[in-house]
């Protein structure tokens, strides 16, 4: 059996932060499955795996080593390149933990004008042909998966 130190939990977080950034929820769930093995025993019988990571994941928050905000920001700047919608963007963060007034402060931060957005990724799928009932439908429902919403689909 190894003893696991609170140094190893900040490695492995200090590894997976410096690949991307990650949201708290996000980071505490993959050090937890990193670290969850049978063979590392915690140095203190009085303290769980949980609240060992916590509190080295607070520490690098504090040292501004994690950020959620950071993170929202950039998810945001990353997936509007790549052609996705609001909603879309807004519900992977979610998925990742990060709170609704994160994700609200970010979209309001970012310079993304999203009626642009929907009118490029639309004009780079579909052309600039007219398109008739049948063809209106499919780039209606290309570009809600996309995460586009109504009122962004329905100004084109």
């Amino acid at each position: 059996m190894t003893e696991l130190k609170s140094s190893d939990i900040r490695l492995g977080a200090m590894d997976l932060l410096a690949r991307r950034e990650h949201a708290l929820v996000e980071l505490v769930r993959k050090l937890e499955k990193r670290f969850n093995k049978p063979w590392l025993e915690l140095p203190n019988a009085d303290v769980s795996l949980t609240e060992m990571i916590q509190v080295e994941v607070e520490r690098l928050r504090a040292q501004g080593l994690q950020s959620d905000a950071r993170l929202t920001e950039a998810f945001i700047r990353a997936r509007s390149n790549r052609g996705q919608g609001p909603v879309k963007i807004r519900m992977e963060l979610r998925g990742k933990g990060v709170s609704d007034e994160l994700i609200q402060s970010g979209f309001d931060t970012c310079e993304v004008d999203w009626f642009d957005l929907v009118a490029v990724v639309a004009l780079k799928k579909f052309g600039d042909t007219p398109l008739d009932a049948k063809g209106l439908a499919k780039r209606s429902r290309f570009l809600q998966q996309r995460g586009f919403s109504f009122d962004h689909i329905n100004i084109l």
